[in-house]
């Protein structure tokens, strides 16, 4: 449901696109057939905005995919939005406390059960209120223990344009999603190819957060913005 929401509001406030990297390393406009994560396959996407995570939906969707999403379980005290995050199988994630790793056994059911899960390495958002793109920030360990006991291939994700919708304080974000309609941003999305993390946790984590990076960097330039520019205001 949350799936289709996205790929049916989206289009109102900003222009998506979606690419993926081929087997040859080129960078082609994804369609269905070319690009849908495998299922039991673990969608590594970067987090930089509240509206990020229906930009990701709504590509995933156009391609096919219906993911779980692993998110902080504070969303499902949302009127409305709560109860409908646990119809559809979403799986909450208690930060700092003894439940956290509840997440992870719950991920690896979905992805037994040939479900496409779809978490952020980085666990959080950036805190910084400018609009511009900058790469993902640290990874947490929680995607390379999920790939290691479960030996599911990874599939990064990179995304920008999002903090084009939302960004900074609830004044400006509010601002910035009643003009996209007006502004139309581009949204891209850019999937790499799927690959196998080592045991280690520490090398698996740091070649994931390579992958997801190397993916928001073409996703950046698609979207209009060179990396190691300055950001916006």
């Amino acid at each position: 449901m949350l799936s289709r929401a996205s790929a049916l509001l989206l289009p109102a406030f900003g222009r998506l696109q979606i690419t993926a990297e081929t087997a040859d390393g080129a960078h082609v406009a994804a369609g269905a057939d070319s690009a849908r994560p495998a299922p039991g396959s673990i969608v590594a996407a970067n987090h930089t905005s509240l509206a990020d995570p229906a930009v990701v939906l709504a590509a995933l969707h156009r391609l096919g995919a219906r993911p779980v999403v692993l998110a902080t379980a504070g969303l499902w005290r949302i009127p409305v939005l709560g109860p409908a995050l646990r119809r559809e199988g979403h799986i909450p994630v208690h930060r700092g406390t003894a439940r956290a790793a509840e997440s992870l056994d719950a991920a690896a059911e979905a992805l037994a059960s040939g479900r496409v899960v779809l978490i952020y390495g980085e666990g959080g958002l950036p805190r910084r209120r400018d609009s511009g793109e900058q790469p993902p920030g640290p990874f947490r360990s929680g995607l390379a223990r999920l790939a290691r006991a479960t030996g599911a291939p990874v599939v990064p994700l990179g995304q920008a344009g999002s903090r084009r919708l939302t960004s900074g304080g609830p004044v400006k974000q509010l601002a910035g999603l009643a003009t996209a309609p007006a502004r139309r941003p581009t949204l891209h999305v850019h999937l790499g190819t799927p690959l196998h993390l080592p045991a280690d946790t520490a090398e698996a984590t740091a070649r994931a957060h390579h992958a997801v990076t190397a993916a928001w960097t073409v996703a950046a330039r698609r979207a209009g913005w060179e990396p190691g520019a300055p950001a916006e205001a």
